[in-house]
């Protein structure tokens, strides 16, 4: 593995000319109506990626929980391990918004509670906003948040923090009494100050009727159609490389999985037929200097052969007096 550090030279073209994504870029996207683009990171390897490939928005998710951390689920990621990770794409992110999720329990106690631990992730892990899942229950939470200055990005529908609760992971706001509750949520977490929020796994009418209806907040769709201001995936969704259940709204856009698969079994064949390294993969010596290191090396190996005899000698020596006591 190369330790050199990467240098700014390393970057491509298209990465130096972008500007730095803003909430104020966001609104102007929405006004334009050009989708919004968000995608998850989990380290600084899938942060570069985003950086480099056109991503508005990096979510460092709490869907790291099993995609990285292989937990049964979200509930389980506490705030150490999420911070672990904001770290690290903090580090590959300057351009896109880097917005991180707020892990369970984190945000659910008290506004206090909430704003000290979203201090904790900007501060001291470099995310620029955080997002909570809920509904009008963490409205009060919001509104304290970015009164404090920490942006917020909501999180409505299907709610993996509370699939318990849900009875599963299903399609929500499917009823006339659910698709007004979501609507009203929605406004009363824009009124709060959120500036965008999530829309999972809902009805794609619904999905487009709210984001026509909103003022200002961008809405974000997984699983709710393309009348959202945006779209966001899971990285391993979206590569490939996650072998768990695939929700019908996922879309591979790589079989990285496949391909990891072809060259883990390939490197194996190469090392055990012994044409992994090649010549050309390896370094080399000056044929004088390998010449004095075999002059030297048996010399060596000379003082050290006859030290062996001498210690033998010796040992056999202390044999014989014993034997003679």
């Amino acid at each position: 593995m190369s330790v050199r550090p990467e240098g700014q030279h390393l970057a491509p073209e298209s990465e130096n000319t972008r500007k730095k994504v803003t909430i104020q870029h966001l609104h102007a996207l929405r006004a334009a109506r050009t989708p919004i683009t968000v995608l998850t990171a989990y380290d600084f390897p899938t942060a570069r990626a985003c950086e480099a490939h056109g991503i508005d928005i990096t979510l460092v998710g709490d869907s790291l929980a099993q995609v990285c951390l292989g937990y049964e689920d979200t509930t389980r990621l506490t705030l150490e391990e999420m911070l672990h990770h904001v770290r690290a794409v903090a580090r590959g992110s300057r351009t896109p918004l880097l917005v991180a999720d707020m892990p369970f329990g984190t945000y659910l106690a008290s506004a206090e509670d909430a704003i000290r631990n979203a201090v904790r992730l900007v501060r001291d892990g470099g995310a620029e906003a955080v997002k909570l899942e809920g509904g009008l229950e963490i409205v009060d939470t919001v509104r304290r948040l970015t009164r404090a200055g920490i942006p917020v990005m909501g999180h409505l529908g299907l709610l993996p923090q509370r699939h318990v609760m849900l009875s599963g992971f299903r399609a929500q706001a499917r009823t006339a009494a659910g698709a007004l509750a979501l609507l009203d949520t929605a406004r009363a977490l824009e009124d709060a100050g959120a500036f965008a929020l999530v829309l999972e796994a809902v009805p794609h009418a619904l999905a487009s009727y709210v984001s026509q209806r909103l003022s200002s907040a961008a809405t974000i769709g997984i699983g709710a159609g393309a009348g959202t201001d945006g779209q966001v995936l899971v990285w391993d969704d979206m590569v490939g490389t996650w072998h768990g259940h695939r929700a019908r709204f996922v879309r591979r856009f790589a079989d990285v999985g496949a391909e990891a698969a072809r060259g883990v079994q390939a490197y194996v064949a190469a090392v055990r037929e012994r044409s992994f390294p090649a010549l050309e993969e390896s370094y080399g010596m000056p044929k004088a200097e390998w010449a004095r290191f075999e002059q030297m090396a048996g010399a060596l190996r000379g003082v050290d052969e006859g030290g062996a005899g001498a210690s033998a000698l010796g040992s056999s020596s202390e044999v014989t007096s014993g034997e003679k006591r």
